[in-house]
This record gives structure tokens, C-alpha cells and sequence, in this order.
């Protein structure tokens, strides 16, 4: 007897799974836990094989019923659906595992993770991957076209955030160019969006570049009542001018005191190329106190929380909000613009030096030859002269700019 929905919702779970036919090898599968699975049975040079159709009332019994006569059509033409089933569940696994969102992933691991790069490049990978993978993010890598790349980017515009979109259609470049490269797609079509996107205003640090008020933040830096490591890194960004994460990632095994070098490896720089930082003396005596203070392992400055991570990244700059200053007036990055303008107005040093200092070109590090490099024995005269000048500042010294001439 063909079956019906009446006699469909009346059937109950029993101890073992039971079988209700329908016609023609469809019927209904009841199982113990009560769940209602269409199977479909049919013969294929004299064996028997079943496909499942999905279950009830999921599925209707009408719906089922065209569903198994496809089915009987694919067996009449030679064809077997449960093979075509299983190739279907394959391709949809492939794709799945070729989207853009794992081959992303894939990029962030193999290419950020495993090499090392610093985590607050990976963190921003993952944040622009954030942004995109809710509008590709499944769509298999070799389909995607331009449009469906700008939409969300254009959305990110829509509300402002200009470099946010273009940052993202970069990092969307760099997945779909390592996909070329494994055999994952043909062609980066994000390359045509380059010019449909808003060009972001440049924004620059704040910073002091007032010797005199320089003066009084490093004062106010030498009476900041806060976290101990906070104070020591306060200390120490100004006469090092790295960048915040550079410092904040800053492990006990990079530093001679006793040659005075702070060797900086190229996976924690922003160029991806290592870099040497000449330690003047004032450097040196504060990283031995610290040394004698917190001991001489792992990160100079770990969090507060756990030994292994860095100190929080927005801890100098709340430090400086503690101190009074605002986000206007003074931010951790701004110190570098802050040594770059006061040590160029100096007239005393080279614009190279200057330049490598604050790692913008290769570095001296550059092979491992720490001490050599082009620059350096100008540099750690610098070094000297900067931190030399920084403590008459402090100490509300004459005020002097020398000019080149």
C-alpha cells in the first residue's frame, strides 16, 4: 500500500529500526530514536544498492517521490546515483577545502605562522580575513570574480574605513597570488580593483617635537606611579626609537649588554629584514636593573598576566593618557618622529644614519654582521648623543639646536 502523510506522522519508534515501503523501491526508514529516512533501492547488474533521499518531514513525500524518479531515470540511462552522490559530496569537500576562506588560512599558517612573522602581523591577517570571509569566504577560490571582492571592500567605505578596505583588497591579493602559486586559481583578480577603491588620507603619529616639552614627558615619564615594566619601557622607548611592537616583543636573548647591541631578528621587524640597535650607556644601565629586577629570560617586558606573551599593545600610549597627555598631543610611534626630527634639526648626523636607525632602509643586520654594517660606528655615536641629550632635557638643561653648515 502506497503510503500517505496521515499514515507518515503515525508512525511510531520501535526497539529496532522497520522499513514502510512506498512504491517502486522508495519507502521510509523508522529508527529508534524516531527518525524518518527515505531510502530509495534499486539494482545495478543484479546487485542491490540503496540511496538515501534525506528524511521526513524534511523532505515531503512528494518531493521524494520526484527525487527517487530521477533516480530511476539515472539507472535507466546506465548511470548509478549513489555513485554520483558520493562524486558529488567529494566535489563539494574539494571546493570546501579550496574556498577562499581555508586557503586564506592556509596562507596565514604556512606563510605568517610557520616563518615566523610577528604576531601582530598574523592578528591583522586574521582581522582583514574577518572582513571578507562573510562575502567569500566559501566561494571556491578559482571562481571568484572582481565584483564579489569589491562589494565587501566598498561596504568597509561605506562606513569609513578607507584603509581598512584597502588593506583588505592587499591581504585578498596575497591569498589569491599564493593560490596561483599551489595551483588553486589561475589569476589574483583583485589586481582590476586597485583603482576602485579610496585612496586613505595619510595619518601621522602624534608626537612632541618641542625640546622643551620633550623635557617634561620624560619627567613626567620618570614620576609615572604604574606597572614597573610599564615605567622601564616608558624609560626606554624614547632613547631606542623602535617601533611599540618591536619593543614590546623584545626578548632578554637579543640584547649584549656588554657590546652594547640589541639584535632585533628580521621576523619582528616590519620590513622583514633583522636589525641592530646600538644600546647607549643610560640603555644599558636600565636594562641591567630590569635584568636584576625581573630576572634575564624570556620577554623583557611579558604581560602582567603571563610571563609568555608581550605587555599589552596599548600599554605605553594608556600610560601616557595616566600621565595626562593626550591621543593628540603624544602616542609611543610618535617618539620615532620624535628622534627623526630632533636628531635632523641637530645638524650632527647623516639622513642615512638617521634613516637606518629607524630601520626605513636595509638594515646593518643585514646577514648577521651586527657591528660592521654600513653607518653603525656613526650610529652608536648617535645613540650616545641622543640619549646624552635627552637627560639634559630631562633635567631642564640649555636648550641647543644645532644646524648643519
Amino acid at each position: 500500500m502506497p503510503l500517505t502523510e496521515t499514515r507518515l506522522r503515525s508512525f511510531q519508534p520501535k526497539k529496532r529500526s522497520y522499513k514502510v515501503a512506498d512504491s517502486r523501491g522508495l519507502y521510509v526508514e523508522v529508527t529508534p530514536a524516531g527518525g524518518k529516512l527515505w531510502k530509495f533501492r534499486y539494482r545495478i547488474c543484479g546487485v542491490e544498492k540503496k540511496l538515501s533521499l534525506g528524511t521526513y518531514p524534511d523532505i515531503s513525500l512528494k518531493a521524494v517521490r520526484d527525487l527517487a524518479h530521477e533516480a530511476r531515470l539515472e539507472v535507466a540511462r546506465g548511470g548509478d546515483p549513489a555513485v554520483d552522490k558520493q562524486k558529488q559530496k567529494i566535489h563539494a569537500e574539494f571546493l570546501s577545502a579550496h574556498s577562499f576562506e581555508a586557503v586564506a588560512r592556509e596562507y596565514i599558517e604556512e606563510m605568517m605562522v610557520k616563518s615566523g612573522r610577528a604576531e601582530a602581523t598574523i592578528v591583522k591577517a586574521n582581522y582583514f580575513l574577518n572582513q571578507l570571509a562573510p562575502a567569500i569566504g566559501k566561494r571556491p577560490l578559482d571562481q571568484i570574480e572582481p565584483f564579489e571582492v569589491l562589494a565587501p571592500l566598498k561596504r568597509l567605505e561605506a562606513r569609513g574605513k578607507h584603509e581598512t578596505a584597502k588593506k583588505s583588497r592587499s591581504f585578498a591579493s596575497r591569498v589569491f597570488c599564493y593560490g596561483v602559486a599551489t595551483t588553486r586559481c589561475e589569476s589574483d583578480p583583485t589586481a582590476l580593483l586597485k583603482g576602485a577603491l579610496i585612496t586613505p588620507k595619510p595619518t601621522h603619529y602624534a608626537a612632541i617635537l618641542d625640546p622643551g616639552k620633550l623635557g617634561g614627558l620624560l619627567r613626567a615619564i620618570d614620576d609615572f606611579e604604574g606597572y614597573t615594566l610599564t615605567k622601564y619601557s616608558l624609560q626606554l622607548a624614547p632613547h631606542v626609537f623602535v617601533r611599540p611592537g618591536e619593543l614590546r616583543h623584545a626578548d632578554w636573548d637579543e640584547f649584549d649588554l656588554k657590546e652594547g647591541i640589541w639584535r632585533i631578528p628580521a621576523g619582528k621587524m616590519k620590513a622583514r629584514r633583522a636589525h641592530a640597535v646600538p644600546l647607549s650607556t643610560q640603555v644599558v644601565k636600565l636594562l641591567k636593573e630590569l635584568g636584576t629586577l625581573m630576572g634575564k629570560k624570556g620577554y623583557v617586558f611579558p604581560s602582567a598576566r603571563s610571563g609568555l606573551r608581550p605587555m599589552s599593545e596599548n600599554a605605553l600610549n594608556a600610560a601616557f593618557r595616566r600621565m595626562g597627555y593626550s591621543k593628540e598631543e603624544i602616542t609611543a610611534h610618535g617618539l620615532r618622529a620624535t628622534a627623526s626630527t630632533l636628531l635632523n634639526e641637530s645638524g650632527k648626523w647623516s639622513p642615512d644614519a638617521i634613516e637606518r636607525a629607524l630601520a626605513h632602509g636595509d638594515s646593518d643586520a643585514v646577514r648577521g654582521i651586527y657591528h660592521r654594517g654600513k653607518h653603525w660606528p656613526e650610529r652608536v655615536k648617535m645613540a650616545q648623543w641622543w640619549s646624552n641629550y635627552l637627560d639634559d632635557l630631562k633635567s631642564g638643561g640649555k636648550i641647543v639646536r644645532l644646524k648643519a653648515g
